[in-house]
């Protein structure tokens, strides 16, 4: 479980290709300090494993799915990541509940500077548009973000002067493709709730005339 709050800025120093996997080598400083193997890392929003490491550089390794689903596979040697540690229970929560399992990758649309603010559009695929609620949160290559205005199937995010220096998002430019994970209670509670739907509208085939016609009286 992560909280959204970027730790550090690494730096990609190695990639290793075959087929569909990856295997990353990343330098880093802040999260070096306890490192320890199996250890769960947020990069770029995606939760991955520390496979090796020594006192300046780990590795991980990226399956064939997550190939496939985020931005992890367009990195090259010297892209610039974000990183985040697994949350401690005895830490404070800044963001919010993250899992590092991306829901999907998604285009900016516009960018543009307002005053000490960077205010980014992100368009999503229509499946994911019913997740996005003004006011609630969204992470945005393992950043925590407040969504300010929803239409459509976009959303729209500012960013302060202190998160666009630290994290990756304020690098980013219109065209560029980010790591998206929908709030985690949104996505319970429309779970729910669409079960619930679900078995109303099967409940509701079963009618006297359905019953007839298929020979049951």
């Amino acid at each position: 479980m992560f909280t959204g709050i970027i730790e550090e800025k690494g730096t990609v120093k190695k990639i290793s290709q075959s087929g569909h996997s990856l295997t990353i080598t990343i330098q880093a400083n802040i999260i070096m300090a306890d490192m320890k193997l199996g250890d769960s890392i947020a990069v770029n929003g995606v939760c991955l494993t520390v496979t090796s490491f020594n006192q300046t550089v780990f590795t991980m390794d990226v399956m064939p799915e997550t190939f496939q689903q985020t931005s992890l596979r367009a990195l090259k040697d010297g892209s610039p990541v974000n990183l985040e540690r697994a949350m401690q229970a005895n830490g404070r929560f800044g963001g919010h509940f993250v899992t590092g399992h991306v829901d999907c990758t998604a285009a900016i649309l516009n960018k543009k500077q307002v005053e000490n603010s960077v205010v980014i559009d992100i368009e999503v695929p229509k499946k994911y548009s019913h997740l996005l609620i003004e006011k609630g949160s969204v992470t945005i290559d393992g950043t925590s973000l407040t969504i300010f205005k929803v239409k459509d199937h976009a959303f729209t995010v500012s960013i302060i002067p202190h998160t666009a220096s630290l994290s990756i998002v304020g690098k980013k430019q219109a065209g560029d493709m980010v790591n998206l994970e929908f709030d985690m209670m949104a996505k319970y509670f429309y779970s729910f709730m669409n079960k619930g739907n679900e078995k109303k509208e099967e409940k509701s085939k079963l009618t006297p005339s359905f019953l007839k016609e298929n020979g049951f009286y």
